[in-house]
């Protein structure tokens, strides 16, 4: 009886599932192959044009500073607001999360209002004599990756405090009591314990970072195309099946670099423990 009432709990999970994830994921593969007949042709142009391979690759670089960046800045953070008193705790993940309540593209037009040639940033190296005239700084690479940051930052930090929350800072204080240094107390009884939460984290960032669209095509330029905006300029020219198919890349790519980010994070936190002894 007890297996029974589970399975109805959990069919509909399964049944939301397989409507909005399995079933959507078979008919992009359906698209992909079938333009009408059976072919792989829109696999192969893919990766015979070296701009979509390019486009492939800017994605997954991009994606993965964005992942590094924010959690080196989101790591402290998240650290410091666990350390502080339960109260001061409830400010500061205030502060956090009210970026995250506003839309994305509210934020992306914000960044235009700010590094726009007649932007706030401008004006002011302007007026300090810093700058005969205003400096370009949208439509580059590097400002779709600091507005990336600055969108995916709040998770990163979020997810971090949250792992940090279940740590007992007993522990910390043992380590010193036992003549542990102050990096060696966080390299081998604080990082351990919140290693699961920050890899989690990363993984997040990036996941969501491959497919970014808004921001990519508001304040980056022609080079600075990523998949998902490849996606839409394909579909703009009703070439149905080919975008589908660059969708199954954008699958099989995000699936392939998690794995591959999880692997590589136990190894460099392994190297980072010995580093600590």
């Amino acid at each position: 009886m007890k297996r029974i009432s589970l399975i109805w709990l959990l069919l509909p999970a399964v049944l939301l599932l397989a409507a909005f994830i399995v079933m959507p994921t078979f008919d992009l593969i359906r698209a992909s192959i079938f333009d009408p007949d059976f072919t792989f042709k829109h696999f192969q142009r893919l990766v015979e044009r070296g701009v979509y391979i390019d486009v492939m690759w800017r994605t997954v670089r991009v994606s993965l500073i964005v992942a590094v960046i924010c959690t080196i800045v989101g790591y402290p953070v998240a650290m410091f607001i666990n350390l502080q008193p339960k109260k001061r705790q409830v400010a500061l993940l205030f502060l956090i999360l009210i970026p995250m309540w506003m839309s994305v593209l509210i934020r992306t037009f914000a960044w235009i209002v700010v590094l726009g040639r007649e932007g706030l940033i401008n004006d002011l190296m302007i007026g300090l004599g810093m700058t005969d005239g205003p400096v370009q700084m949208l439509y580059t690479s590097g400002t779709v990756i600091t507005a990336m940051v600055q969108i995916m930052l709040p998770i990163q930090i979020i997810t971090c405090y949250s792992a940090m929350t279940e740590i007992d800072l007993d522990l910390m204080r043992a380590a010193r009591v036992l003549g542990a240094r102050r990096w060696q107390a966080l390299t081998r009884v604080y990082l351990p314990l919140s290693y699961d939460g920050t890899l989690t984290g990363l993984v997040i960032v990036f996941m969501m970072s491959m497919g970014f669209f808004i921001t990519p095509a508001l304040l980056g330029g022609r080079q600075d195309m990523m998949i998902a905006n490849l996606i839409e300029f394909q579909v703009q020219h009703l070439n149905w099946s080919f975008a589908a198919a660059i969708g199954i890349v954008l699958l099989v790519l995000t699936v392939s670099m998690i794995l591959l980010l999880r692997w590589t994070g136990r190894f460099a936190f392994r190297r980072l423990l010995n580093v600590g002894r």
